[in-house]
């Protein structure tokens, strides 16, 4: 018998690393084509980075020069090969105005990591708190408003939800700032100026993630396990906790993860309506600017947290469903 286990479990061990080493590449593929698809779209767009920062007054010879400096003369997939091969050595090139990408990321981008932390903790606490509350009385009362609530929660858009929350905790009641003021460390002066972009950003993602958990959750119920623990008289919340929660984690986790993704893109429209100093209102500043490596360097430094907020639910997922395989 020994001998079979020391033989089973390097088995067992290379097809999980050959899975996860497929899924680093898949993932790193990813993010390679979505660099390329901003480059060629910045590339798209009217004007240039040499007459989007240049100023007023200037020659059209001084603007041929300009774009020369800057190299927007070659071809864009060369501009784009050359900023490619310094991202392993952590350099994502320099702005059109002439700073390190950086630098300029270094300030902005833990405020807004933070904000995202924050709301991706809040949504996934609200989310499992609501779902697992409307799992253990599947199509009660509780049930149905849980599911309303959280549908249109997740149909209204990051904007529509910031002016309401605006309205109603800064213009009527005062309870909370309307913008956010930057310290001279550019960190938020006071906690309570997160406290509007965290929930507009965490609420839509509560209804979607609320959705996720509760029908993971329902089809665990439907499986013989669990129906044989609820015959066999089990309280509800353990037969929750101890016979649906763990299978419903791989689903949980994905959509968890995905929610990642979503927080990006309704950060560009939460940071700027508040003027939280993150890397939305640098964003849109970016593209303004025509400035294709500080639009690829925030979207790299996004999407490398995204995509391993990603890998890390595929592992999940596999290690799981390899573990019910046994």
């Amino acid at each position: 018998m020994t001998t079979l286990r020391s033989h089973s479990l390097p088995a067992r061990i290379l097809p999980d690393a050959g899975r996860a080493a497929r899924q680093v590449a898949r993932r790193l593929a990813m993010l390679v084509v979505l660099l390329a698809g901003v480059f060629a779209a910045v590339e798209l767009l009217p004007g240039d980075a040499a007459g989007a920062t240049a100023d007023r007054g200037v020659t059209a010879a001084d603007l041929t020069a300009r774009r020369t400096a800057l190299g927007l003369d070659r071809p864009v997939a060369e501009r784009f090969w050359d900023w490619m091969t310094g991202l392993p050595t952590g350099d994502l090139g320099t702005t059109a105005r002439g700073r390190h990408v950086t630098d300029v990321l270094a300030g902005p981008f833990p405020n807004t990591l933070l904000l995202g932390t924050l709301a991706l903790a809040l949504s996934t606490i609200g989310a499992l708190a609501l779902g697992s509350w409307a799992a253990l009385r599947p199509g009660g009362r509780t049930d149905r408003t849980i599911d309303a609530v959280s549908t249109a929660a997740f149909a209204l858009p990051e904007f529509v939800v910031s002016v309401a929350l605006l309205l109603l905790l800064s213009q009527w009641t005062g309870w909370l700032p309307a913008v956010t003021l930057t310290g001279p460390d550019g960190r938020p002066e006071s906690w309570t100026m997160l406290a509007l972009p965290l929930l507009s950003l965490a609420i839509p993602q509560i209804g979607w993630n609320t959705r996720i958990v509760r029908g993971a959750l329902a089809d665990q119920a439907a499986l013989p396990h669990v129906q044989a623990a609820v015959l066999d008289g089990l309280p509800r919340r353990r037969v929750l906790s101890h016979h649906m929660l763990p299978g419903a984690l791989p689903a949980i986790a994905v959509g968890i993860a995905t929610s990642a993704g979503m927080l990006l893109g309704g950060t560009v429209v939460v940071e700027t309506l508040f003027n939280y100093p993150g890397i939305g209102a640098l964003l849109a500043g970016a593209i303004s600017d025509r400035d294709t490596a500080l639009v690829a360097g925030v979207v790299a430094a996004a999407g490398a947290a995204i995509s391993l907020l990603l890998l890390l639910a595929d592992l999940i997922r596999t290690t799981t469903l390899g573990e019910e395989r046994r």
